[in-house]
């Protein structure tokens, strides 16, 4: 029986121009390719955030010189996904097309629910698009709106919310393309927020983080593993230290008092592995493992990675 498996691709899979992009993602086709010639039933989610300020800076340029009218963030997240996974799905096919398989891979915009009453609306945190200059800040936050933070010493940034994800509005279209072995890329960039009303469905300006939209992917269309790709082979404690020690197995008890010790950064590896965490909370017979692009068959396979399960027992097994 095959097996169903969320990939959700690090900044390191992709590049911050179309043509840096077209060249890496490449040899991120050859992987997804080599894990479909195992066996498995693949949906890829992947990061946006380059690729999101690039399109939002070239739109908000466009219009102050009255060249194009303003578009919302919620439609440059959509251009971001169809972008992004132009490139994949071209690259993914041609690898299927190079092994004889008869799958096919397609990109499918996302839409993902947020909760309206989310406490992250009433603090936005999420920096987006390029730096200003506090003159430009105040003057866009009085005639946009835009809440500016500043931002580590190199200037003024907008910042939207990060809600939580709560559900995935096309899962059940990503299922029955699974159901066909199809290669799906979905959820692109955390997906589109978009909150309820009057019965319909309405695009905010928030970004999701990719990982736990990730994480709520695999939940809700039942896969056996979730595979966050990232820079490094496994998890480290201690990590850039003399005494680092990278982690082949980690319990969500493990995890939780490692958190507490301060041991993963926030900006890099504390998201991937509370996604981890939610994902063995919700889908109890699922595993989930962080590793490298480039060592991704090697860690399904035991060699490498980092296992986060329910519970591991004091010789490191499930």
């Amino acid at each position: 029986m095959k097996k169903r498996i969320v990939i959700a691709l690090g900044g390191n899979a992709l590049g911050k121009t179309p043509e840096e992009q077209l060249k890496l993602v490449k040899k991120t086709a050859k992987n997804i390719v080599e894990l479909a010639l195992d066996g498995f039933d693949i949906i890829v989610t992947h990061g946006n955030g380059p690729q999101v300020g690039m399109i939002n800076l070239a739109m908000e340029t466009s219009h102050e010189e009255g060249v194009t009218p303003s578009v919302p963030f919620a439609e440059v997240g959509a251009m971001s996904q169809g972008y992004i996974g132009y490139h994949l799905q071209q690259s993914i096919q041609k690898e299927l097309l190079k092994h004889h398989m008869r799958k096919s891979c397609i990109t499918l915009i996302t839409q993902v629910l947020v909760d309206k009453e989310d406490p992250a609306f009433k603090n936005p945190t999420k920096p987006i698009g390029d730096f200003y200059t506090k003159a430009q800040a105040l003057k866009l936050t009085k005639e946009k709106g835009y809440v500016m933070k500043e931002d580590a010493g190199r200037g003024y940034r907008r910042v939207v919310a990060s809600p939580k994800p709560v559900k995935i509005i096309e899962s059940g279209i990503i299922r029955d393309l699974l159901e066909d072995h199809n290669i799906v890329i979905a959820a692109g960039g955390g997906g589109i927020p978009v909150v309820e009303k009057w019965n319909s469905l309405r695009g905010i300006d928030a970004v999701i983080d990719k990982d736990l939209t990730s994480a709520r992917l695999a939940c809700e269309v039942k896969a056996d593993i979730f595979l966050i790709l990232t820079a490094v082979d496994k998890v480290y404690l201690n990590y850039g230290k003399e005494d680092q020690q990278g982690l082949n197995f980690m319990s969500l008890k493990e995890a939780k008092q490692y958190i507490e010790e301060g041991q993963f950064s926030e900006g890099s590896m504390l998201p991937k592995v509370e996604a981890c965490m939610d994902f063995v909370r919700h889908r109890r017979t699922g595993q989930a493992i962080i590793t490298s692009l480039d060592r991704s068959l090697d860690a399904l396979l035991g060699k490498t990675g980092t296992v986060i399960t329910r519970k591991v027992d004091q010789n490191g097994k499930k």
